[in-house]
Formats: structure tokens, C-alpha cells, sequence
């Protein structure tokens, strides 16, 4: 494909950002005279979707994703059996999960990251880091990296049971419980458990899913130490899962076991964060659910197992904070029945990152930062990369608000999982031994305005991946996929804002991607996964208060994805999910909740031959003792 000079894109990107209303970029000296006096920095920060409780299952950590306009959530059937989580026109394995210091990931493949097993409930709202942040903080996620922390437990519970059409049940339950301890220390104990099972939207689309959480807390005036253990079994059914044929009933049955250590203390000039976790996960996958395998190639059982540690932290000195990080982690494909021709099936890697900024005072409220740094990636079967990160950001702060101006500069690295590297050359999977390091190089820019009632955000990006591991489509080889290495250059453009009225809340956003790609001498005809993206997609997330016990939440997604000639559905769609919730005023503890999701019912196929997820209606009630 011709590729545009990167010029253009620069251009472009300029003449986005300098179009904007001034009163975005620096507030309006009109409001009233500046003063050299410093006005309190404001920072606003708010769930950028309207429904986090699906309606087909309890919540994941890929519910509060499904419709958020900063991330895209491309699920195969029920996003809670399996989905991939993209940003900024990335592939699956481009995006990574961080909890307390550290990023989670699956050694085999980057479409299990977002199965962790752990209750949302427990974490914080998820925030996305990109750019300088994501190479800071993230881990073998070249493009993002979805952040959690983890809060203070409080005393109290949550008892939930719904039921829908398609035979679907499902209940959760989460209690817990604190004990002042002597010295003002704090000891808190949490438990939850959740199930759901239901025949699915499509034949052969059945799931059964169950997760069990135990979270230990200790907390002290300056500090708070975590210990999470956690299992989730979870079975999902869908035709042309992975394969893209909806003649093949596919399943997929994984089991995964997680702990984490989760360390975090205020040190007085800063703060400093480390973590540890172990994860295992048994994999079953069958691309036809009617014939029967096990132990023997073609049957696709692995097993994988993961440690890692990590730190995170700041320290600050003087005009300059310095920002640092780090992670070590080790896996091993345990056993597997179809990922035995690569290289290895064990392999160390560890990151390092230091970026410290540097802030200089102005005049009139004004503020300019300074990041410079680098992150090291080596691994004990591939090559070293150093990356290197710089940044410049304006910020101005008012009675009106703060507003921002950006400019940042990024380099990441990652290496491809086993089933990359060790599948069969030729067959269902075609795997490639010898993939490598994958790089990206991105610059952007962003201008962006946070109130107390209203935010905006404007951010333009081009961003260069060398090497990018895809899975690729040729007509001569109809029944297989093959991992190829591609070259893009990426240009997107993202608009977002929120607004708060007394009884309506409402998040509105735009993003606009292309891409130019460059397979070398691979046969391709098509791309399932590195040009499977939505050039122009919309989203507007509404929460509208009725009266004082009923609300209604809506979110909403129109998007217009590139031709693929795989994809059987139209390439535009609108897709949307309501929940009208009501809580009595004679018990405020008790809620009900009747939600569909895919209103319309749309046919759309995320990914190119999979059968779309139908309409599903469910009524939950739930009580609460917060």
C-alpha cells in the first residue's frame, strides 16, 4: 500500500490542535485578572461509560470497557467470555493489564489479558495510560495499559441475582469486613464469589462461568499492603470463535489461578509501590465442539504458568520528580498439545524506566513540564531495547479550570507469546519461530480543558510499529492463519468530552483511525486482527436521572469499520445497551435493574466471519450494605 510522508501526518496533527477555541487551550483573561497567586490545580476524573453490569453475566473487567471511547473492546460472542481490549488502533496484544505496581499478562496469548479473575468491585475505575505513561508504567504492551488500583476496604456487602431470556442466571456476592488494630493500624478481610451460566444468543453459544476472590488488607496512617487470591473456571461456546467459519462450534474452557502481593507507602518526598504475583492457566480450546480429542495435536491443550515482580515510584527533589519503574517476569509453557515447533517454551524478561520531569513556574498561573527519560527492555531469548521518552506539557489553571497542551514523543517494545512463536508452521494456526522484538514510535499531541461540570480533550497521534505480530488471511490457504510480521504507520485523531447537568450526565467521543501497511514478501489477502479496525467511530454514554428512585443509563456506539473481505456483515453499525435502574425509597438498600444489551440487535461482526452477539434482556436485583 502507498504510504503517506510522515509530514503529512504532522500537519495535519498541528492544524488539528491549532484550530481549537483559544478558551480550550488558555482560559479566557476575561473571566477576570490574573494573579500571581496559585490556584488550586482541578482534576476531574469519571467512568466514561453509563453501564458497568453487563446483561448477560456478572461484571468482568472487560464490562466497563465495552463501550468506553477511549479503549475498543472487540468481543467474540458474550465480551465476558472472551474479548480483546485495543487502543489507538493497536491489536490485542498491544494492550496491557496493570494492577496496584505491576502488568499482568498471558504468555500464550494476548487474548486472555483481560480474563483476569479478580471482582471488579475490588479495584479501582480503570484508568488508561498511553504515550510517555504506558512506556513508564507499562509492561510488553507497546500501545496502552488499562491501570487499577486497589482501595481501602470498607465494611459492608453486596448480594446480586438476575435472571434473562436465553435460560440466563446469574448471582455474585461480596462481603467485607475491617478491625482497627492498636497503633491506628487497620486489618481488612473481603470475600466474594460470583456465577453465571446461560445458553448464549446463538446455538452453540452456551457459558458457564464462576470466580472466587479473598483479599487480606493491612493499612496504616502512610502505608497499605494487599494479599489477593483468586480462581475463575470459565467455559464459553461460540460458533467461528477464533477460526471466522460460524460452521464450526467452537468452545473454549480456561482455568486460571492468581495471586498478588500488593505493597504501597507515602515515603514523604514521594511514594513507592511494589507488587508480586503468580498466575496459571489451563487452557482448552476446540475448534469443533463434535469431535472429540485430548492429549494429541490438533486437541489444543496448554498450560501456562507466570511470576513476576515489579516496583513503581516517585521521589521527589527539588524542582524535579523523578519517575521510575521497574518489572521482572518469568513463564513457562507448562504442557501444550499444538505449541511445540518454536524455539523455546520458557522465557525470562525485564524492564526498567526512568523518566524524571521537571517543572518550571510562570507567570499568570502558568505551568511547564519537562519529561525526559527511557525505558531498557532485554529477555533472556530475544534482543535489548533501550526507548527512549520525552514530553512537554502547558498547563494553565483558573476559576474557570485547567486546561492542558501536549506534546509527547514515545518508543516501546514487546515480544509475541508462544502461540506466535510455537504453532505448527502450516495448519489451523500457522505459527513463525522466528518473529521478534516488536517496536512502536509514537508522537502526539493533545489540548484538553477539566472542570468541575464539564472536560474536553482533543489528541492527534502518528505512531510507526515496526515488526507488529498480525494474523493473516490467504485465499490459496483457506483454512489456516498466519502469524506474520507488518510494518504500519498509524494516524488517529480522538475527541472527547463529558458535561454535568443536576440530573444528566452525558460523555460524547469521536475517534478517526487509518493505517498503511507493509507485509514484506507474505502472501496476504486479509487481516484478522492489524487492519480489522473501525476508521470512524462514535460513542455517547447518557445517565439521566427520572425522579429520585429511577434512572436510565445508555450507552451508545456507531461505528464505520474498514472493508475486510472475510466480513460477511455490513462494515457500519449501532449498537447500544439501556439499563433502567430503580431503587425504592422505603428501602434504599434494594435496587433492580432491567438492562439489555445490543438494543438493536445488530448483526455486526467484530471480528471478520464471527457471528455477532444477539439481543439479551435481563432483570437483576440486588442488595446493598455499604
Amino acid at each position: 500500500m502507498n504510504k503517506k510522508p510522515v509530514s503529512c501526518y504532522l500537519i495535519c496533527a498541528v492544524l488539528s490542535i491549532s484550530t481549537l477555541p483559544a478558551s480550550l487551550l488558555w482560559a479566557d483573561e476575561s473571566n477576570g485578572p490574573a494573579t500571581d497567586a496559585a490556584l488550586d490545580e482541578i482534576i476531574v476524573y469519571a467512568e466514561r461509560v453509563a453501564n458497568t453490569e453487563p446483561a448477560g453475566s456478572y461484571a468482568t473487567l472487560a464490562t466497563a470497557l465495552r463501550f468506553d471511547p477511549q479503549t475498543e473492546l472487540q468481543s467474540r460472542g458474550l465480551p465476558e467470555g472472551q474479548a480483546d481490549v485495543t487502543v489507538q488502533g493497536g491489536v490485542f496484544e498491544n494492550t496491557g493489564f496493570m494492577l496496584g505496581a505491576i502488568s499482568v499478562m498471558d504468555p500464550q496469548t494476548g487474548h486472555y489479558t483481560a480474563g483476569l479473575p479478580v471482582d471488579p468491585r475490588s479495584l479501582s475505575t480503570p484508568v488508561l495510560l498511553t504515550g510517555i505513561d504506558n512506556a513508564l508504567n507499562g509492561f510488553n504492551a507497546n500501545i496502552a495499559t488499562v491501570s487499577y488500583s486497589l482501595p481501602g476496604l470498607r465494611d459492608g456487602g453486596n448480594v446480586l441475582l438476575g435472571f434473562g431470556n436465553n435460560s440466563l442466571w446469574f448471582s455474585s456476592a461480596r462481603m467485607a469486613k475491617t478491625t482497627s488494630l492498636r497503633g491506628g493500624n487497620d486489618f481488612g478481610v473481603s470475600l466474594s464469589a460470583a456465577y453465571s451460566q446461560g445458553d448464549g444468543t446463538l446455538a452453540n453459544g452456551e457459558h458457564k462461568f464462576s470466580r472466587y476472590n479473598a483479599q487480606f488488607q493491612h493499612r496504616t496512617n502512610n502505608s497499605q499492603t494487599d494479599l489477593l487470591f483468586a480462581y475463575q473456571d470459565k467455559f464459553y461456546a461460540w460458533p467461528g470463535a477464533y477460526t471466522g467459519f460460524a460452521s464450526l462450534a467452537e468452545t473454549d474452557h480456561t482455568k486460571t489461578q492468581f495471586i498478588l502481593a500488593n505493597h504501597r507507602r507515602d515515603t514523604g518526598s514521594g511514594w513507592f509501590e511494589a507488587s508480586a504475583y503468580y498466575r496459571k492457566l489451563d487452557d482448552d480450546y476446540d475448534f469443533d465442539r463434535t469431535t472429540q480429542e485430548s492429549g494429541t495435536p490438533g486437541s489444543f491443550e496448554h498450560a501456562t504458568r507466570v511470576y513476576a515482580a515489579g516496583f513503581q515510584g516517585s521521589l521527589r527533589k527539588g524542582a524535579i520528580d523523578w519517575r521510575y519503574g521497574g518489572q521482572l517476569t518469568s513463564d513457562k509453557l507448562l504442557r501444550s498439545t499444538d505449541l511445540t515447533k518454536g524455539r523455546f517454551t520458557s522465557r525470562n524478561y525485564a524492564k526498567f524506566s526512568l523518566v524524571p520531569s521537571f517543572d518550571f513556574a510562570q507567570s499568570n498561573n502558568r505551568k511547564f513540564t519537562a519529561r525526559i527519560g527511557a525505558s531498557y527492555d532485554t529477555s533472556n531469548r530475544d534482543s535489548s531495547a533501550i526507548s527512549p521518552l520525552a514530553g512537554i506539557t502547558l498547563q494553565r489553571n483558573s476559576a474557570a479550570g485547567s486546561n492542558f497542551f501536549s506534546i509527547e514523543y514515545a518508543t516501546t517494545s514487546q515480544l509475541p507469546g508462544y502461540t506466535a512463536l510455537n504453532s505448527r508452521p502450516r495448519g489451523l494456526f500457522g505459527g513463525n519461530a522466528g518473529l521478534g522484538r516488536e517496536k512502536a514510535k509514537q508522537l502526539s499531541l493533545s489540548a484538553s480543558h477539566e472542570a468541575l461540570e464539564w472536560s474536553g480533550k482533543v489528541s492527534v497521534f502518528y505512531r510507526r510499529d515496526s515488526d507488529l505480530v498480525d494474523w493473516t488471511y490467504f485465499t490459496a490457504v483457506p483454512f489456516s492463519r498466519q502469524a506474520n510480521a507488518v510494518d504500519l504507520d498509524v494516524f488517529g485523531i480522538g475527541l472527547l468530552a463529558t458535561r454535568q447537568w443536576e440530573s444528566l450526565y452525558v460523555v460524547a467521543a469521536y475517534t478517526y483511525l487509518n493505517k498503511d501497511s507493509a507485509y514484506g514478501s507474505a502472501n496476504v489477502d486479509a487481516s484478522f486482527y492489524a487492519l480489522n479496525y473501525a476508521r470512524h467511530r462514535a460513542t455517547l454514554a447518557l445517565r439521566y436521572q427520572l425522579m429520585a428512585t429511577l434512572e436510565v443509563r445508555m450507552d451508545n456506539e456507531y461505528r464505520v469499520q474498514k472493508d475486510n473481505p472475510l466480513r460477511t456483515s455490513q462494515d457500519s453499525s449501532y449498537i447500544a445497551a439501556i439499563a433502567l435502574v430503580w431503587k425504592p425509597a422505603s428501602i434504599s438498600a434494594l435496587g433492580f435493574n432491567l438492562s439489555v444489551d445490543n438494543l438493536t440487535d445488530s448483526k455486526f461482526q467484530f471480528f471478520p466471519g464471527t457471528p455477532a452477539v444477539g439481543r439479551q434482556l435481563s432483570i437483576s436485583a440486588s442488595y446493598n450494605w455499604w
